[in-house]
This record gives C-alpha cells, structure tokens and sequence, in this order.
C-alpha cells in the first residue's frame, strides 16, 4: 500500500506541475510574399496543335491527381504501376513505419516502468556462519518472485520534450514520404514525354538518313554525267555522315529513358518494354490552378518537412535543459522468497520495499552546457533550413511559370519553323516535277521537314513536362490536413 501510495503521489505531482524547460514550438508565422514573380500571367499562349494551345492560371488548388489532365491512358498506367511498385518509394515509407513506432515508443517514458522476476537457488552455507533458513541447515533452496515498479518524476518537461521530439521526427518523415511520392511521380511523366520525343526524333533520324542516302547516289550520279563536281560529292558525303554520327546519342539517350521508366516502375530493363505514351496522344491541360505563397507554405510537403525538423530541434533545446536540472525517481518493490514454491506468497514470507532519490548533475566537463548550446545551433540552424525550403520552393514556382512562358513561345517557334519547311517543300516538289530545280532539291527540303518535326517534338515534350514540374511546384495535389 505505501508503495501504491507513493506512485499515485508522483503521478499527481507531474500532472499538476505541466512545466516543461525549453522553447514552446509555435507554427512560423505566414509569409507576407502575395507573388511569385513581379508580373505573374494570367494566360499563357500558343497556337493549337499537339501541346499547343492556352493555358489560363487562376486561384485554386492542384487535384490530387493532377495527371488525369493530360488525358492518357498510357501515363496513367505508368503512374499508377510506378506507385505501387517503386522501390525507393517502398523504402520511404518503410522508413515513416520505422519512425511511427519509434515515437510510439518513446511515449513509454511517461509511464512507470514494471517488471516482474523470479529466481530459484540451490545454496550451501558455510557451517562457521549463522545459516540463513530458519531450520538451520545449511544446505538449502531459495526461491524469490518479485515486482518492481520505477517512475522517473518529469518535473521539467524533459521526457515529454523527448516524446514531442520524436512526434515532429515522425512527423517529418511522413512529410518527406509524401514529397518522396509527388517527385516519383513528375518523374515519371516528364521521362515519358521525353522518351516519345525521342522516339519521334530517333524515327525522323533515321528518315533523314535514308533520304541524305538518296541525295548522295544522285549526286555521285551526276557527278559520272558531268553534272556536279568532285567538291559537291564531298559535301553531300559530310553531310551523310553528320547525319549518321547524331542518331546514336539520340538512341542512347531514348535507351536511357526507357531503363529509367523501367526503374522507375520496379522492373528491370530486361523486362520488356513498357507502354508508349505518345505525344499525339496527351491532351495539353488548359486550366492551372496558382496557389497563393501563403497557401504553398502548407501545400508544400517538403516545407511541413522542414518546419516538422524545426519542431524537432526546439524539442530538443528542452531535452538538453532539462538534462541540467535535478532528476527525481522513485520505485518500489514487492514479492516473497521462500525455500519452497508452495509457500513462496504467505504472508511470512513477504517483503516490500519503496524509495525516492534526487540527482542533480554538478560536474560533467561541461558536457551538459555544451550539449544545451549545441542543441541550441541545432535549432538555428533548423530554422534557417526552414527559411531555405520557403524560399527555394518560391523560386521552383517562378521557374516553372517562367518555364511555361518559354515553352510556349519555343512551341510557337517550332510550329513555325514546320510550317515554313512544309511550304517549302510543296513550293519545291511542285518545281522539281516541271524541272526548275535539282531532283536533290525536293530530297533536302524533305529532309528540312524532318528536323523540324524533331524539332517540335522536342518542343512539345518540353511543355508537357513543364507542365507537369508546375504541378509538383504548387505541391503536387497535396494538402496538409491542417489546412
């Protein structure tokens, strides 16, 4: 009873103390900034086409599955296989199970802790001593049970500091796990707008090729007529080749592609190709929602990330404090030893004991001061980190909008640069068929129509993929259950 007693007793003492050392954590105060960039558009333009089209940004939030706007089954798929099978992505949230059970753990130090034994023992006595059993021998057995009960008294808030510190890491992770998911999947989108765009460049490539092929037999025909020179064969011979030394970099480079979405997606590259997203058939999302910067602040997982490691470090300020403070423990025992199991619990073999203790650190070298200024550098340091996030995650939008602006323009230019070499390929097959110009002439024409779809390729790509990097910029579709 007295042992019952005196934990009841600190038990009450603790919560009616509610003290805790250290900094209280306080959510940073909101930004002030209302935009991104001096001038933010409100519609961004190009002429219609595959990617083509107006984009109109507006206030409002990124859907949580921002990538069904760009209407492809095919990337759908691709998205939905690489977040049930990505590895790195299982490895985060193995880690976020990791850190949950860890803070689950760490709120066992403010319970009493309880522990029960028992021992048994075959003992000889010396005969020159008094023997221990009250029958006097001295040969005996010794049988024990007992529980133990310990409570450390958190009087200055260091074990809820610790229980709060490994909430906010727990809390981090969960952030990081999140942020983790939305890269993975603008990943996976911008790879597979850059593996149909390398597609198309690698077959127009190849087109080119045969076509300068053509070129060089007509030119090494008329140079057996009279009709050209040794100088032209040579420069159409150049030209071939040129042609030829920039199809491997694009076929290494849509190899790379692939072996990432391979990757990406949990497979190896050995596994057998993926299905191809084509760019004919992604529908260029026209509506964009702009979050305010007060709004991105708590849509940003990797900014909660960073402000949950700031609440871990202003814990930890508390901890390495309160460590300098005097630490108050009691415990008691209670149980029975007897000689034989049968009478182990009688009352006359009872025992039971209850204590309290104090220590107060007075010399460590000055480990203690150390690691309080420490944790304090931690904190400032946490805190500029955070600053950091805000700022660089400001700057990831800017970018992405900026982005947006040149894509379009470039679009435009690509669509412009087809336009002109259908043109003039019409213009010179019509004249090649009423023999005004080199039959070559149309093949070189033909040839300038291929580089510029490789060119609007590439250009298409780049706006879709921009597109989706805005996504992930305004946060990717999530949004913190705080608001």
């Amino acid at each position: 009873m007295s042992a019952r007693r005196l934990i009841t007793a600190a038990a009450a003492c603790t919560l009616a103390s509610g003290c805790a050392v250290g900094p209280d954590f306080h959510t940073p105060a909101r930004t002030a900034q209302t935009a991104y960039a001096p001038a933010t558009p409100t519609a961004i333009t190009a002429p219609d086409g595959v990617a083509g089209g107006t984009q109109v940004l507006s206030s409002g939030a990124v859907a949580g599955e921002w990538w069904h706007a760009f209407g492809s089954p095919a990337l759908d798929a691709l998205i939905d296989r690489a977040l049930a099978a990505n590895t790195d992505l299982a490895a985060t949230r193995a880690g976020l199970r990791q850190a949950r059970e860890l803070w689950l753990a760490q709120r066992g130090v403010l319970l009493p802790t309880i522990d029960a034994g028992a021992t048994t023992n075959r003992v000889k006595g010396s005969q020159y001593l008094a023997p221990v059993p009250n029958n006097s021998s001295f040969t005996y057995s010794l049988q024990t049970a007992q529980v133990n009960v310990g409570y450390t008294l958190d009087l200055f808030g260091g074990n809820r500091r610790s229980v709060e510190q490994a909430r906010a890491q727990y809390d981090a992770q969960a952030y990081q796990a999140e942020a983790a998911r939305i890269t993975l999947v603008n990943t996976v989108a911008a790879t597979a707008f850059q593996r149909a765009a390398l597609q198309e460049q690698v077959d127009r490539q190849r087109e080119v090729i045969a076509l300068q092929q053509d070129v060089l037999a007509i030119t090494r025909h008329q140079l057996a007529v009279g009709q050209a020179a040794g100088v032209d064969l040579m420069a159409q011979e150049a030209q071939l080749a040129q042609a030829k030394g920039a199809l491997p970099p694009l076929e290494h480079a849509l190899a790379q592609s692939q072996d990432l979405l391979a990757y990406l997606t949990g497979q190896g590259a050995a596994d057998g190709p993926l299905a191809p997203v084509a760019l004919s058939q992604v529908t260029l999302p026209h509506d964009l929602p702009l979050s305010l910067p007060a709004q991105l602040v708590r849509n940003r997982p990797d900014i909660r990330a960073a402000e949950a490691n700031l609440h871990a470090a202003s814990a930890g300020v508390g901890i390495a404090t309160a460590n300098r403070l005097p630490q108050i423990t009691i415990g008691a025992s209670a149980g029975g030893n007897s000689g034989g199991w049968s009478s182990l619990l009688s009352a006359a073999n009872a025992f039971w004991s209850a204590g309290a203790g104090i220590t107060q650190p007075i010399f460590a070298g000055g480990a203690l001061l150390h690691r309080q200024r420490a944790a304090r550098a931690a904190y400032d340091q946490a805190d500029a980190q955070y600053r950091s996030t805000v700022l660089a995650a400001f700057q990831n939008v800017a970018d992405t909008l900026a982005a947006l602006a040149a894509d379009a323009a470039g679009l435009a230019a690509a669509q412009d640069a087809r336009r002109a070499a259908c043109d003039t390929l019409e213009t010179t097959a019509r004249q090649a068929r009423d023999g005004a110009v080199a039959p070559t002439a149309e093949l070189q024409a033909r040839i300038a129509l291929l580089q510029a779809d490789q060119a609007l390729a590439q250009a298409q790509a780049a706006r879709l993929s921009d597109t989706a990097a805005f996504y992930e910029a305004l946060g990717g579709g999530w949004h913190s259950p705080a608001g």
